[in-house]
């Protein structure tokens, strides 16, 4: 099961619109996730395969390779087109 974390500045409103799309995306592809939004200063601290947040927060990730950037928190197509074939490669390597 990968370990997803969308990744805003409070981690409250933002984010937890990204996970429950890339949550319901996951589901759509039929990748086993546990998905939950999270707060960037908790982020950094917290183990997990994939990290969905905006570029400026992406920046200041100290492992990159674990991040994927999104064009928006909100846009569902937006993010299948920025997410999905991470996860597919991702949940291939499982």
């Amino acid at each position: 099961m990968l370990r997803i974390r969308a990744v805003c500045g409070n981690g409250i409103g933002s984010s937890l619109m990204a996970a429950n799309h890339v949550k319901n995306l996951c589901n759509e592809l039929g990748i086993k996730a546990d998905v939950a939004s999270i707060d960037f200063a908790n982020a950094v601290g917290e183990r997990a395969d994939l990290y969905v947040t905006i570029k400026d927060l992406a920046r200041q990730f100290p492992d990159q390779s674990k991040v994927v950037v999104i064009r928006s928190y909100v846009n569902k197509k937006q993010i299948a087109e920025d997410i999905t074939e991470r996860l597919q490669q991702l949940a291939a390597n499982q």
